[in-house]
């Protein structure tokens, strides 16, 4: 597959580069990229809920009533679940949500992502975009001129990182600015376009060529 290259004015620059069949022409695997997806999210809870156990709260421990001879249940202490102002019953306590994904599942999961993008035509290449100084109102300029500030989410991926472009893109709710190693398949199916600057490209190749 070939993508035209284009300006940051969204002129047709002339250029083309052909997608690497290793990357972009991979068969997707759904099962393999929900589990780092699902690894992703897990690691963003921060586990930190809390309910109140019976030997927490407030209240006294004199047990209520004698143990038979009323008609009703046992009840030993105010501080039980079943009564107002008791402890809650297998509540959630602190805990960590994180679990191990091997990196190789989460190389082909990743590499699924990006294959998905490109057969659903995702992807975009613009040329190296570099800024002076962080100007959001340029990076807008740019967006409009490839025809992709029109609401939708875009992921731009530059070769290294670029203070003065994320600077500039982070007012933006729709862009994300981000690396090749710092993507993630998360990200990846929660974009609509793909967009990759040709220093990002060489780069994301070079990355996704090395043998593991």
């Amino acid at each position: 597959m070939e993508l035209a290259v284009y300006s940051i004015k969204g002129e047709d620059t002339g250029r083309k580069v052909t997608l690497s069949e290793d990357i972009f022409g991979l068969d997707v695997n759904e099962h393999v990229m929900y589990l780092d997806v699902k690894q992703y999210l897990a690691n963003q809870r921060q586990g930190t809920h809390k309910s109140k156990q019976r030997n927490e709260v407030h209240g006294t421990t004199k047990k209520l009533k004698k143990q038979k001879g009323t008609g009703g249940a046992r009840a030993g202490s105010m501080k039980s679940g079943v009564f107002v102002g008791g402890g809650r019953m297998f509540g959630p306590q602190p805990r960590d949500y994180n679990f191990k994904l091997n990196k190789k599942t989460k190389r082909v999961a990743r590499l699924s992502a990006l294959s998905s993008l490109a057969k659903d035509g995702k992807i975009s290449l613009v040329e190296n975009i570099a800024m002076d100084a962080p100007r959001t109102k340029d990076f807008v300029a740019i967006m409009d001129g490839l025809k992709l500030n029109n609401g939708k989410k875009t992921m731009l991926v530059t070769a290294e990182v670029n203070k003065n472009v994320i600077l500039s893109a982070r007012n933006l709710q729709k862009v994300k600015v981000s690396t090749p190693i710092g993507l993630n398949t998360h990200d990846l199916l929660n974009t609509d376009t793909l967009l990759i600057s040709e220093d990002g490209m060489a780069s994301l190749v070079q990355l996704y060529s090395t043998a593991e």
